[in-house]
């Protein structure tokens, strides 16, 4: 993850003197020095901005600031609002106002009229959320006191969602061919995702890649087999075939690298001139932070990208995944979740098995080696971003995954059994209602709320299904959606 920062900007007036204004100086610098050490990133006190000018400074600033991955405002005294108004309306990057106050509590003996017109965000605050509301400017509000842990999460969950915002920006994805032939949701228009979303979505010739394998030398395949030793059991004696995927795994690192993309996808249908399909080579290059989509799936090789990022230490637990099978005793009702080959080894509840069995699909002319294990149990939520057509939705369902309930010692792959909300029958009803994909973003650490603020941030629909949805009502909340974008 880059070294992003955070941009703290606090509102005022030269009307209250020049004590006043030292004072609030003085504290922001206070509130942002200890904000710093408790959030993922530091937050950079910049100004107390007086004038529309320096409001309107601070914005330019921001804007072309690459470090700088959003903004936090907050009004520590009364800020007419008409001075925001130039450098609001032409703000680029993600919006927080923070609403809170310095002191905890009203010091009911001694409060007088200068404690007032110093100790005003209550004032002040509704000054400034009025003219954001007017200019409809996509934000996050977190209100509270900034001490408390509650505003410190929820802060923070703000700060990677805007991080993932950030590397949406600049996201390069490199496809290996095209899409699984006669596949619909895997399409999408990648204008507009750049348009909207930041993203560089190209092809390179699987040739490309072949050729890159072929200058892969028998010492660098050396240095990554160690490297799977000590992170993975070896349950195969076909050393070969681990060889061979440690070759595909380098190559495809040194392209993205080459080209500065973050993401990659192939096709099981477009495999020219290699052996395998790369499943060990995905699954580690996933662990290592680079997103990946099946098939072609280049939406959900981005998403598996920014959401890692958007996780912990910048490369959190979140994985591309699949719904593949259900199991529906009644009251027992389970997904279970799994690919071919590529599933991320850091969702593994204990440490992976890499495995050679052979793959009756694709043009594979010898057995791929890849990891197999089972996911830990936690909550987490699948994540699915789909074309609508004219706009984009994110959909996400709220979900908790638990320890394989059968053992399954005939499936040769990872997988990850759960929960859905609000049920299994009606989560599928309601995932199907609302257009989501077979392939997902997994996560474990990225929840609704960031991707909600995510959403926000780069401007498009997001559907969330909790234990509280229904079908009725996701209809209809899906009909009204569709009015409202229509207009946008």
């Amino acid at each position: 993850m880059k070294n992003y920062e955070f941009w703290f900007v606090v509102g005022s007036q030269f009307l209250y003197g020049p004590e006043v204004l030292e004072t609030v100086d003085a504290r922001a610098r206070e509130m942002a020095e200890q904000l710093s050490r408790l959030l993922p990133f530091p937050l950079v006190y910049k100004v107390t901005a007086k004038t529309a000018g320096e409001i309107a400074g601070v914005v330019r600033e921001a804007n072309y600031s690459p470090s700088c991955a959003g903004v936090v405002a907050w009004c520590h005294t009364f800020s007419p609002s008409k001075m925001w108004i130039n450098g609001l309306a032409g703000l680029q990057k993600p919006y927080c106002h923070l609403a809170t106050q310095y002191n905890r509590e009203i010091p009911g003996d001694e409060i007088d009229m200068d404690f007032m017109n110093l100790n005003q965000a209550a004032h002040g605050d509704r000054e400034h959320g009025f003219l954001a509301a007017r200019l409809r400017l996509p934000r996050k509000v977190i209100a509270g006191h900034w001490q408390d842990e509650s505003v410190h999460v929820r802060l923070g969950r703000w700060m990677r969602a805007a991080a993932g915002a950030a590397v949406s920006r600049s996201l390069k994805v490199m496809r290996f061919g095209d899409n699984m032939r006669e596949v619909a949701v895997t399409e999408g228009d990648k204008v507009e995702a750049q348009v909207k979303l930041g993203w560089q979505v190209n092809t390179w010739a699987v040739g490309d890649l072949v050729k890159e394998m072929d200058a892969v030398t028998e010492a660098d395949i050396d240095a990554l087999m160690e490297l799977y030793i000590a992170q993975y059991d070896i349950a195969t004696g076909n050393m070969d075939a681990i060889r061979y995927q440690a070759r595909e795994e380098l190559a495809i690192r040194r392209m993205l690298d080459r080209e500065g993309c973050g993401a990659f996808t192939n096709t099981f249908q477009d495999l020219y001139g290699m052996e395998q399909l790369p499943g060990l080579a995905s699954q580690h290059l996933m662990a290592q932070g680079y997103g990946y989509g099946g098939e072609g799936d280049w939406k959900v090789a981005a998403m598996t990208a920014i959401m890692k990022a958007m996780g912990e230490d910048g490369n959190g637990c979140s994985l591309f995944m699949e719904d593949y099978t259900y199991h529906l005793v009644e009251g027992r009702e389970y997904s279970l979740g799994a690919h071919m080959l590529e599933v991320c080894p850091c969702c593994a509840a204990q440490r992976p098995r890499i495995e050679t069995h052979p793959l009756g699909i694709g043009m594979n002319e010898k057995d791929p080696a890849r990891l197999v294990f089972e996911g830990k149990e936690g909550d987490a939520i699948v994540a699915s971003l789909i074309d609508m057509g004219g706009r984009l939705r994110l959909i996400c369902q709220d979900i908790h995954c638990v320890k394989p309930i059968l053992p399954m010692p005939n499936l040769p792959v990872a997988r990850v059994m759960w929960r859905a909300e609000p049920s299994l029958t009606a989560g599928v009803e309601c995932w199907i209602t609302a257009g989501g994909a077979h392939h997902t973003v997994l996560s474990y650490d990225v929840d609704a709320e960031m991707l909600r603020d995510w959403a926000r941030m780069m401007e498009i629909e997001f559907v969330h299904i909790t234990r509280d949805t229904t079908v009725e009502g996701l209809e209809q909340e899906l009909f009204w959606n569709d009015l409202a974008w229509k207009l946008k």
